[in-house]
């Protein structure tokens, strides 16, 4: 008797597709030091909202990445933005690598 099979995840594994895992780590990177100016500046409602994205975007398979990462750029929104609350040297970093990873995304998606 055998336990349950392991479910496959849909799609290319993440270290078959190396622009977009190098981007999503980049990301993860980015998030984990703005998280940890949230951390710093006791902003509790930032850090409930980004503490699951840089694992996220560490760990998460590539059809899951977008979802993610639009989650992560939703932080930045015209009226309520973590631009008000962090400076810039934290923000701009996350903003620009979540930015090259939806590109990245959208160039496999234009591939196919």
């Amino acid at each position: 008797m055998t336990g349950p099979r392991p479910v496959r995840p849909a799609g290319p594994a993440r270290h078959e597709r190396p622009a977009i895992d190098e981007a999503a780590l980049a990301a993860a990177r980015a998030g984990d030091r703005l998280l940890d100016a949230a951390r710093a500046a006791g902003l509790g409602r930032w850090i409930a909202y980004l503490e699951p994205l840089p694992d996220l975007l560490r760990d998460g398979e590539v059809g899951e990445l977008r979802k993610v990462a639009l989650r992560a750029r939703s932080a930045y929104g015209p009226k309520d933005s973590i631009r008000d609350a962090l400076p810039r040297d934290v923000t701009q970093p996350f903003v620009d690598a979540v930015d090259r990873l939806l590109k990245e995304l959208a160039r496999r998606e234009a591939v196919g």
